[in-house]
């Protein structure tokens, strides 16, 4: 190769790679290795933030936890009061059905055969503190306050120092299931209701009289029949 040639191509190496654009080339690379790290840089920070964010709803979770395991033994001791508070009603009630025990017993028993017997009916048998009928589970049916019979009729009566609304259905009920109880021992003798109650009420006789009960008011220290000449009392 001659010298001419040799001299063209160191000439065109010259041209193409001299120091200005060597130079441009490292400014440029250096260019986009700042806007590589700018951006690392940015991606790093919304990773922290990312993370910040992802911390505080974990404390929030873990605070809404305590809050709820808070709540959870709040809950569970409002139910431990509660069921506090209705032994000591249930407590109360049996003690108010004792009541009712002794308000039939020295107010009601001891007239209340002869009241009936006034009437035409000869009792012979009373179960003056209570009837229970149970079930096949030896689970209390029903309880009649006050029960007495002869060989034609069984008389139940309820004793209520002050009716209430559904009192006179719970009776009807009651010489439903006496009535069944009754049936399946044979005993096919008819029965007869009577509510007495110590304070009546506006309407409370005429109410009790229309289910086909007989009324019994007090009357100083015992109890006395109340009846309308036409009564006819509904047999069960």
């Amino acid at each position: 190769m001659d010298i001419s040639v040799k001299r063209i191509r160191k000439n065109r190496i010259g041209r193409g790679l001299n120091f200005e654009k060597v130079w441009a080339t490292i400014e440029r690379n250096a260019e986009e290795a700042r806007e590589r790290h700018k951006e690392t840089e940015r991606l790093m920070q919304e990773t922290r933030e990312s993370q910040k964010e992802t911390d505080r709803q974990m404390q929030e979770t873990d605070r809404q936890m305590q809050e709820t395991d808070r709540m959870m033994k709040e809950t569970d001791r409002k139910m431990q009061e509660t069921s506090r508070k209705m032994d000591m009603l249930n407590e109360q009630m049996g003690g108010l059905h004792n009541s009712f025990g002794e308000m039939a017993e020295h107010l009601v028993a001891p007239g209340i055969v002869e009241r009936f017997n006034e009437m035409g009916f000869h009792i012979k048998e009373a179960a003056m503190h209570g009837f229970k009928i149970f079930d096949e589970n030896r689970k209390i049916k029903t309880e009649i306050d006050l029960l007495m019979g002869n060989g034609e009729y069984i008389i139940a009566v309820e004793v209520k120092a002050k009716l209430g609304e559904k009192d006179i259905e719970k009776h009807q009920k009651r010489l439903e299931i006496l009535r069944e109880d009754k049936d399946m021992t044979g005993d096919r003798r008819k029965i007869l209701g009577g509510m007495a109650v110590a304070i009546l009420g506006t309407g409370d006789k005429e109410a009790i009289l229309n289910a086909g009960f007989y009324v019994l008011v007090q009357t100083g220290d015992t109890m006395k029949l109340d009846l309308p000449e036409n009564f006819t009392p509904r047999e069960w």
